[in-house]
């Protein structure tokens, strides 16, 4: 079975959203409506993402919201 890209259900329909793919290296993401980039990360790396973002480090003074 071939693994499939999955959309989270707080996505609503027309919005970009992410999207998350598990493979045998760890997992990736990628915007919905752009299927060309993906980020790559180990699980533990994608933890540590996500608490990273979640703290705000990569906020941006004046940044859009």
């Amino acid at each position: 079975m071939t693994p499939a890209w999955r959309t989270s259900s707080y996505c609503s329909e027309g919005n970009a959203c992410l999207v998350v793919i598990t493979t045998p290296d760890g997992i990736r993401l990628r915007e919905s409506d752009t299927p060309g980039p993906t980020l790559a990360f180990t699980t533990h790396h994608l933890a540590r993402f996500i608490r990273t973002v979640k703290a705000g480090r990569f906020d941006r003074e004046g940044g859009r919201q």
